[in-house]
């Protein structure tokens, strides 16, 4: 019982989901200038910034800033110079002042464009990338809700453009290599369809991208799952390509580790 709530959650927010969203959470650096870099937290359209960098004298610097979404998925706000107390003493309290302004650009999932400015200082624009720290394990048996549209195909009774499915989903997974998702869907409309999609793996900080083949029943077909990464309960990705009879899909997907307790 207590199953089929999670699967009806996940698929009425799938159903909600804005086809922009994402979530950028993460540590991003530039990776031919290793020694810096920006911490980054968000919470739904609102992004927290700490810059870990350097001041003219060669000595770390503190920096922060709070962003917001600009209505275009970039992100602009101020930037702000924090002084406190030192560590060792009884805490006796920090100032914060205005020190400039911050945008972050995103070019994909993965990638975006940073742009500060300090007053009085000038302005600085990177890019940056979210930075891998260790490999994250997403093997395991899930049960899986799949939300998004298919379209394109040979016949078009075949479209789907509000596509819901449900079943079970297995992950079998080499290292940071490579991985197979094989979804088996069960509700009513799909029962019965199976969908593998295997390829290798790219790791770039909290998320994988899988660029490889989807066969569901016939050829195989060039897919990407984007956005791959574990959650609190289990995995979730966005899967695009093409799966079949011209078919090609667009398809958000949340998983639920199959456990006892």
């Amino acid at each position: 019982m207590l199953k089929r709530l999670v699967l009806l959650v996940a698929l009425v927010v799938f159903a909600a989901l804005r086809a922009d969203a994402r979530e950028y959470t993460d540590v991003y650096f530039d990776p031919s200038e290793p020694g810096w870099g920006v911490f980054l937290v968000q919470s739904d359209t609102t992004q927290f910034l700490a810059f870990y960098i350097y001041g003219a004298d060669g000595k770390p610097i503190w920096y922060t800033a709070l962003l917001s979404d600009d209505g275009t998925g970039n992100y602009a706000g101020p930037l702000y110079a924090t002084t406190g107390t030192y560590f060792a003493n009884p805490w006796q309290g920090y100032k914060i002042n205005a020190a400039g302004t911050v945008s972050f650009r995103p070019t994909d999932s993965y990638h975006a464009m940073l742009t500060y400015t300090v007053n009085g200082a000038g302005t600085v624009t990177k890019s940056i990338q979210r930075e891998t720290l260790t490999p994250y394990v997403l093997s395991g048996t899930y049960s899986t809700s799949v939300a998004g549209a298919i379209s394109g195909c040979t016949d078009p009774t075949h479209n789907e453009p509000a596509f819901r499915a449900s079943g079970n989903l297995t992950v079998a997974q080499v290292g940071d290599q490579s991985a197979t998702l094989a979804f088996a869907f069960t509700d009513p409309v799909h029962n019965g369809i199976v969908c593998t999609v295997s390829g290798p793996l790219t790791h770039l900080g909290r998320l994988y991208q899988l660029n490889g083949q989807a066969t569901c029943g016939g050829n195989s077909h060039a897919t990407t799952i984007d956005a791959l990464h574990p959650t609190g309960q289990g995995i979730e990705g966005h899967w695009t390509g093409g799966t079949g009879g011209g078919c090609t899909g667009s398809l958000h997907f949340a998983a639920v580790l199959d456990v006892n307790n």
